[in-house]
């Protein structure tokens, strides 16, 4: 499949790039090579293939979730370099309030 040069220039202002002549003849070069192996990928029979979401079997590393006690409100605002009674106070970054 090859793309033409003003489809090249369409994309590049719809992705708001900035492109040289000399830059978008080798984009449209590039491009069309990377359709012409979408089309030679296309060719492949994957009707007896299941879809899938990863290339290789993937399971889950994290620990499973599980309800314990938090840290007490005294001890984690301990190390705080400004705090009240119930939280860390930190400057307004939008604006006075």
């Amino acid at each position: 499949m090859a793309i033409s040069r003003a489809e090249v220039e369409k994309v590049s202002l719809l992705a708001r790039l900035l492109l040289s002549e000399e830059e978008l003849d080798k984009m449209t070069v590039q491009l069309g090579a990377i359709l012409d192996y979408m089309d030679l990928l296309n060719e492949v029979d994957t009707n007896d293939i299941e879809p899938m979401a990863h290339p290789r079997d993937v399971t889950n590393v994290f620990r499973a979730d599980e309800c314990r006690p938090s840290l007490p409100r005294e001890e984690a605002l301990a190390n705080a370099p400004h705090r009240d009674a119930e939280c860390y106070l930190v400057p307004a970054v939008l604006g006075e309030t």
